[in-house]
């Protein structure tokens, strides 16, 4: 599996090349936005580590260019850890998020828990379309739809796979564990504050289009009502 690392500081590059070539991965590296558009075009790697800092421009042009590569997933490692910034991150497509300093350990289980989505939609063949009520979700095409007015949205992979459980829970709960175990496999303890942070980028997407309610103790449900 190819892993491209984005990444302008060296001795912060040469410990994530050492660390996922232990494990297995084949690994490119840029050190610019420039230079990873570049790799993008030619590799379509199936999993990028952004850096969002990059000397000729933000590491979010990176992602939002991913955004167009379904079948590679984003994780964005950065020193800028305020949730703003998160949410920023997020919402520019990518499908993780990794606060420096961060456990190498913990990064190499993220990159494995994300690069399962990647695997299923390189192996798809065609569109997978899954609907409740007027809710219209191309999971491979990452767009959710209604069906009844003229109205879509492109989402990132995360939020598709977040979305899919609702759509496929056909408005019955789908607990909080239930999120955490599915996408993020629980590789660590903050799934659940990174599922607050996926969901919130979800909702500012679909609007009052898609009615996604909170059940207090209990998780999330989607209306399923036209």
């Amino acid at each position: 599996m190819r892993v491209l690392v984005v990444e302008d500081d060296d001795r912060v590059a040469r410990g994530l090349i050492r660390a996922l070539l232990r494990h297995g991965y084949r690994v490119l590296r840029a050190a610019s936005v420039a230079e990873a558009l570049e790799l993008i075009d030619e590799e379509s790697p199936d999993v990028a580590l952004v850096d969002m800092g990059l000397p000729d421009g933000d590491g979010g042009d990176v992602v939002r260019r991913l955004r167009d590569q379904p079948a590679t997933a984003t994780i964005v490692v950065t020193a800028r850890g305020e949730e703003h910034e998160r949410v920023i991150g997020l919402r520019a497509g990518a499908d993780d998020y990794v606060v420096k300093p961060f456990s190498l350990a913990e990064l190499v289980a993220r990159v494995e828990a994300v690069s399962r989505r990647t695997r299923a939609l390189r192996r798809a063949p065609t569109s997978t379309t899954v609907v409740t009520g007027p809710v219209e979700l191309d999971v491979t095409g990452q767009v959710v739809r209604r069906t009844d007015v003229a109205w879509e949205a492109s989402l990132t992979g995360i939020e598709t796979q977040v979305l899919q459980l609702l759509v496929e829970a056909d408005g019955a709960v789908v607990p909080r564990q239930r999120f955490v175990d599915q996408i993020w496999n629980s590789v660590t303890e903050g799934g659940s504050r990174t599922l607050d942070t996926h969901m919130a980028s979800l909702r500012s997407k679909v609007g009052g289009q898609v009615s996604i309610t909170t059940v207090r103790g209990a998780g999330y449900r989607l209306a399923t009502e036209s």
